[in-house]
């Protein structure tokens, strides 16, 4: 039987709630309000009228919507997918620099690859196979060099052998073995990599697309007018087409690094460019706006500042799996998150690209995603909520010095229900690791990582064994017999975090309550994110003045161990270190070195991985509290979208979706 249904009151009295005021001011400012499209419609009943009230200091706004009767359903038209995107592209020539999240999301329509980045590993596009160690299209090889070649030194910097540069000589992957370069002949070791394109591809004017065009790529990209791949060129001493279909790519000496299977420069029409000079080419508005490609889809339009159409690429390698399953696709340009979510309430888009502050809207997207408006779709993101203790802070810093006690640091993570602030914080999207590295990612340590789940009756207890004691009776333990720490002395700490983010000060007021309960007494200190991430000295996390510290902390893959490297400790000799909390451990450092150097596939990178992973278990310098998810939307007629933790763009699978615009009929 169907009645009124009415979505439930919402009222967001807290100063500290983000949501009420994004809410009420985009109703007071929008021709179209954001719940407006909220009306629902029984399957088996006459269109009823929703309700909503958002209650905002010192307003409250209500907003009935009436639908109107379910129209006629239309014959069947072409498959049109509308993409909103926050900001618009700046260019879409491969080698533009462009750095801009909508010009990443564009590019996977018109690039396929050529390398993706899923599920925490490379997946190849245009390529064959990923080249490897085990398969011997990627060699580590003994070279001599001498004065005036071009090499790596041990500071990763490329340099021209000279007397007095140090290196590291064939097999030195460990802190130690380095060497003073003082004339003659040097044995070191570089990487080569052989890459094999399949024998498929066709640029969008139906041209084949060959190894020459990665070598024409090389060349545009070595050119100082070109932005964005001189980290690669700077380091690449050979690149070349061998036959239509491979290149072979040689680093400089010293360079053997992780990423070597990524050695491979995406393709430009040298059948089109070639002859141009790189710098003209930037500067090209045809091929900044409509460039030859070889994904599924080629710019049918272009309306700057409003929206960008894209219409099948007929030469597409995967068209004869009849991809793409789409017609067309339109990018639509919006300010802001909000006014993303509210095109896919009103029917203006049918899906919305991931993008900074889409969290913060959470609450409506879940009363959204209730009633089948939209899904929001979520996986694992980069960015980790992390509780930096104070190991070791600047001595000018009065802390509390029992946090420098590792077995303390256990403690208060033993006091702290993470899965519950995970719950409340991300609406149940965001994960809890156990440990520094995601637990899907195959460096993951399994087993071997020491668990910190919430049990405050064993960290009370680990604190009564260290000397923290609440003899007194008032609620807070006190130093007794403590080393460091004067008898009497209060479990007393600040907590830092930041004014500007509702969500991580709402995690540390549950921080503060849930360590209350041990009996630690914390203070919640908020200043602005401009002051509280100032450099060092004068910013109290980079100048190492805390006693625990709330911040996003962004993860790269492979998971980044230099992060807790005692030479990344800030201090006065150079305050541009990330090491924030003050640790050192020398084990740390030399598995984390030896990580870094060793080679994917390697025995040695897998364990040195796994050594950095226990020891940061066991040592606790930071606490992770949660991963904030990565949020896109799609309304329900989207089919296959899918989220993935690692790819930069959850449009890499593109070609594969469809839309079924019958779904929002009764």
């Amino acid at each position: 039987m169907c009645g009124l249904l009415e979505t439930p009151r919402v009222a967001w009295a807290r100063e500290d709630d983000i949501l009420a005021g994004v809410v009420a001011m985009r109703l007071r400012r929008s021709p179209l309000p954001i719940f407006v499209t909220l009306a629902l419609l029984c399957v088996t009943c006459a269109p009823q009228v929703v309700t909503v009230t958002v209650t905002s200091p010192p307003e409250t706004v209500v907003v009935t919507a009436t639908p109107s009767p379910s129209p006629t359903p239309p014959p069947p038209g072409p498959k049109v997918l509308n993409i909103c995107l926050v900001g618009e592209p700046d260019t879409l020539y491969l080698y533009g620099g462009s750095q801009l999240r909508a010009t990443q999301h564009v590019m996977e329509a018109i690039y396929d690859g050529p390398i993706d980045h899923r599920d925490y590993a490379y997946q190849p596009v245009i390529l064959q196979k990923l080249p490897s160690l085990a398969d011997g299209d990627a060699v580590t090889r003994t070279v001599y060099v001498r004065r005036g070649d071009t090499v790596l030194n041990v500071d990763g910097e490329v340099v021209d052998l000279a007397e007095g540069v140090r290196v590291r000589p064939s097999g030195c992957y460990t802190t130690g073995c380095e060497v003073t370069y003082d004339g003659g002949l040097v044995r070191m070791s570089r990487a080569e990599v052989t890459f094999s394109l399949r024998e498929d591809l066709r640029w969008s004017d139906g041209e084949p697309l060959t190894a020459e065009d990665s070598e024409f790529a090389f060349e545009v990209a070595s050119d100082p007018a070109t932005l964005g791949f001189r980290y690669l060129t700077d380091r690449t001493a050979y690149y070349r087409a061998l036959d239509a279909w491979t290149t072979k790519w040689i680093g400089i000496a010293g360079f053997v690094d992780a990423s070597y299977p990524l050695a491979f420069f995406p393709p430009l029409p040298r059948h089109t460019l070639e002859g141009r000079a790189p710098r003209d080419l930037a500067r090209d508005d045809d091929l900044r706006r409509a460039p030859l490609g070889w994904g599924p889809f080629v710019v049918d339009e272009w309306v700057q500042g409003d929206y960008l159409a894209l219409r099948p690429n007929p030469y597409y390698f995967r068209a004869a799996e009849g991809l793409p399953y789409l017609d067309q696709v339109v990018f639509k340009f919006e300010r802001d998150a909000e006014g993303t979510v509210t095109a896919l309430l009103s029917g203006a888009c049918d899906l919305g690209a991931q993008d900074a502050g889409m969290d913060g809207l959470l609450p409506l997207l879940v009363q959204a995603e209730d009633h089948g408006l939209l899904e929001v779709i979520s996986a694992p993101g980069p960015e980790w909520e992390l509780l930096n203790f104070g190991v070791e802070s600047v001595a000018e810093y009065d802390g509390l010095d029992a946090l420098a006690q590792s077995e303390v640091r256990q403690a208060i993570a033993l006091c702290i229900d993470r899965p519950t602030i995970a719950e409340e914080i991300t609406y149940g999207r965001g994960v809890v690791p156990e440990g520094f590295v995601p637990m899907d990612h195959p460096l993951y340590a399994g087993e071997q990582v020491r668990r910190w789940p919430y049990d405050p009756g064993a960290g009370r207890r680990l604190l009564e064994e260290l000397g923290w004691r609440d003899e007194d009776r008032d609620g807070v333990r006190e130093a007794q017999g403590v080393d460091g720490v004067a008898d009497g002395e209060a479990f007393a700490v600040t907590l830092l975090t930041s004014s500007d983010d509702q969500a991580s000060l709402e995690a540390a007021r549950m921080v503060r309550a849930q360590l209350a309960d041990c009996g630690i007494r914390v203070t919640v200190e908020a200043r602005p994110g401009w002051e509280l991430l100032a450099d060092g000295p004068s910013g109290p996390i980079y100048g190492r003045r805390f006693d625990l510290a709330e911040m996003r902390m962004t993860l790269t893959d492979p998971p980044p161990c230099d992060r807790y490297l005692s030479s990344q400790v800030p201090r006065q000799a150079s305050w541009e270190g990330i090491n924030v909390t003050g640790y050192t451990n020398p084990d740390y450092d030399a598995a984390c070195l030896a990580a870094v150097r060793a080679l994917p596939g390697t025995a040695a990178h897998d364990r040195f991985h796994h050594q950095t992973q226990v020891l940061l278990s066991e040592d606790l310098p930071a606490l992770p509290l949660f991963a904030w998810p990565r949020i896109a939307l799609a309304t329900p007629e989207v089919q296959a979208f899918e989220m993935d933790p690692t790819s930069e763009s959850e449009l890499w699978l593109l070609e594969m979706l469809d839309i079924e615009r019958e779904s929002r009929l009764p």
